[in-house]
């Protein structure tokens, strides 16, 4: 997924490196060419991008929304700020060419979040099920590696349980396994346009046995700087399924997209999109006290994919007796129950071709439920790319936060820093060893003296690649309540060619 968003002058650098050369201006006083004669240099991002999805339509929902930047290398004063989009449609819509119906608009252009300095997260709140979803751009110091974390709580009622989601880049094409179009499950995928034109996105669901016949044929409108939720059982008219992938897919523009998902019994929580389809993947950080852990996996290519399930847990790696292996049809969405695969111990899954040389790229993503009976609370962790050099988590709390680090390959060393609270505190570093194959479940540093929530961030020192994720847990009336963020690379540097002048390709 596209993170950050390239300024002119990177732009036409980038450019550079195809062509070769790069027409830019000479210096006052001279005339000629600028030539690429270096190694690319990697340099801050000038701006970055992010939306939030409308949180909650449940009138006792309590929302925090947490902005962050590391200290880092940026540039220039800066700012980032969330604000409302112009319009968020109606969820309840059933028919999705009225989705672009307007429920509400802001009464001003003022942000929800505003964030003035890097290293020091900030928070905002809204309770109610009027919140809408929010648009927000970084620029300069605080463009680099910038993440926002959006937290709901609903206590009661059929959206009940805690949904975290960290507000997402805009793109042109996501995959969601794991969504459902049964009766039990009311799932919406949310679409978000952070640009001054309007888009349209086709939406595309793929069952057990294949695509299910859509009742859209024109795409979903988005409004400029708007939102539009679609509830995914009203673009079929096929026999409901329980397991479904679905593919977002932008005819113009780009948005935001992320799914949210509502159980009559399991509670509900957001489904963000799985990492790109690849031939090996990794889920990170299954609870060690989870009752129910579902895989659900999507072969998008031509070709069917026999894949290797993998359980890394503490010890090292092992197949889990319920599933050695995992057959996806090509254009088939496949499902198996790993049951309560953890076993106390927390774990990721890793998923690889089962036969060497034969990878089919595919997208996944886990079911997991905490709990028993009428005491059961769901999330969802998508497949995701390591952290590689930085990745960042915010709205943390002094309680009931996991950090999972998982080492697919070889043994890796990362520095884990708790930055300064939104209310106070001094920040705290800590590195950690994680041998290859196994996942290290931690409580990370807390800043000393915490006010509020802070945000953590994970660094590469050394070793194989590393993919991580962070559980937030916080039980409520006997209910396990808790949501799970994956991190992946923040890509808050992008390259960009060195150039110089060259008088000589004038010739004489």
């Amino acid at each position: 997924m596209n993170r950050t968003t390239l300024s002119l002058a990177a732009a036409v650098t980038a450019l550079a490196a195809v062509t070769g050369f790069a027409a830019l201006s000479a210096p006052e006083g001279g005339t000629g060419t600028v030539t690429n004669t270096a190694l690319p240099a990697r340099l801050p991002v000038e701006r970055s991008t992010l939306l939030c999805p409308a949180p909650s339509n449940s009138e006792v929902a309590e929302t925090v929304y947490t902005s962050f930047t590391p200290v880092g290398e940026g540039e220039g004063a800066g700012q980032a700020e969330l604000k409302p989009s112009a319009a968020t449609a109606d969820e309840t819509t059933a028919d999705p060419k009225k989705a672009s119906t307007a429920k509400k608009a802001p009464a001003a252009d003022k942000p929800v979040v505003a964030l003035t300095q890097p290293g020091k997260p900030v928070s905002a709140e809204a309770d109610g099920g009027d919140a809408p979803a929010l648009v927000g751009s970084a620029s300069g110091r605080l463009a680099p590696g910038w993440t926002a974390q959006q937290t709901t709580k609903v206590p009661a009622g059929g959206g009940r349980g805690m949904l975290g989601v960290s507000c997402t880049a805009p793109d042109t094409d996501f995959w969601f396994p794991g969504a459902s179009t049964a009766a039990q499950r009311a799932d919406y995928v949310h679409l978000t346009n952070p640009d001054d034109t309007a888009t349209v996105a086709d939406i595309e669901l793929y069952g057990p046995n294949g695509a299910l016949k859509t009742q859209l044929t024109e795409g979903i409108t988005v409004p400029a700087r708007s939102s539009v939720p679609v509830l995914l059982s009203t673009l079929t008219a096929d026999p409901a399924a329980e397991d479904v992938t679905v593919h977002v897919a932008t005819r113009s523009g780009r948005v935001g997209a992320v799914v949210r998902s509502a159980d009559e019994k399991l509670g509900s929580d957001w489904l963000p999109a799985s990492a790109d389809p690849a031939g090996t993947l990794v889920l990170p950080g299954i609870p060690a006290d989870a009752t129910s852990v579902r895989l659900v996996a999507y072969a998008p290519g031509e070709d069917d994919a026999q894949l290797k399930v993998q359980l890394a847990g503490p010890a090292g790696t092992i197949v889990p007796a319920e599933a050695r292996e995992l057959h996806v049809k090509s254009g088939m969405t496949a499902a198996v129950d790993l049951k309560d695969v953890t076993r106390g111990e927390a774990g990721s899954l890793l998923l690889s071709p089962a036969q060497k040389g034969r990878a089919t790229p595919v997208v996944a993503a886990l079911r997991v439920v905490r709990g028993k009976g009428g005491d059961q609370e769901v999330a969802f962790i998508p497949a995701t790319g390591p952290v590689g050099e930085r990745a960042t988590a915010a709205d943390n709390r002094a309680k009931g936060t996991t950090l999972s680090l998982t080492a697919p390959g070889e043994t890796a060393e990362v520095k884990v820093t708790a930055s300064a609270g939104t209310e106070g505190g001094t920040p705290a570093t800590k590195t950690y060893t994680v041998k290859g194959g196994t996942t290290l479940a931690v409580a990370p540093p807390v800043p000393a003296g915490l006010k509020g929530s802070y945000a953590l961030t994970v660094e590469t020192v050394s070793g194989g690649p590393v993919h991580a994720a962070r559980t937030l847990a916080e039980p409520d009336d006997g209910i396990p309540m808790f949501t799970v963020q994956t991190l992946a690379d923040d890509r808050g540097t992008v390259e960009v060619p060195t150039a110089r002048q060259d008088l000589s390709v004038l010739g004489d």
